[in-house]
């Protein structure tokens, strides 16, 4: 199983940025991928869910309205579209999969936001 993150980087506040993470391993598309973020000094936090299908997505409270979670199965690849980007977004962030009972995770990518 393999997650990898792409499309962090700088962004200013107001702006947008485009995360993606792309699977191999497994079988993708019966698979829940949720993005995590962690900043400094504080615990990882769920941002995003979304089901097998796409038809399902869960958001925490402090990205509701500006982030977008979506999948593309046919090509393994599951992205978060954020906007309206604040300081308090920078973070590295993480992809997440459950694959047969054990738990995967991409090596991060980095958002910094200015203000």
């Amino acid at each position: 199983v393999q997650l990898v993150e792409s499309g962090g980087g700088l962004g200013q506040y107001g702006g947008s940025l485009r995360l993606s993470c792309v699977a191999s391993g497994f079988t993708f598309s019966s698979s829940v991928i949720s993005w995590f973020r962690q900043a400094p000094g504080k615990e990882r936090e769920l941002v995003a869910a979304i089901n097998n299908a796409g038809g399902s997505v869960h958001y925490a409270e402090s990205v509701k309205d500006r982030f977008t979670i979506f999948r593309d199965n046919a090509k393994n690849s599951v992205y978060l579209q954020m906007n309206m980007l604040k300081p308090e977004d920078t973070a590295m962030y993480y992809c997440r999969t459950a694959v047969r009972g054990s738990i995967y995770w991409g090596q991060g990518t980095q958002v910094t936001v200015s203000s």
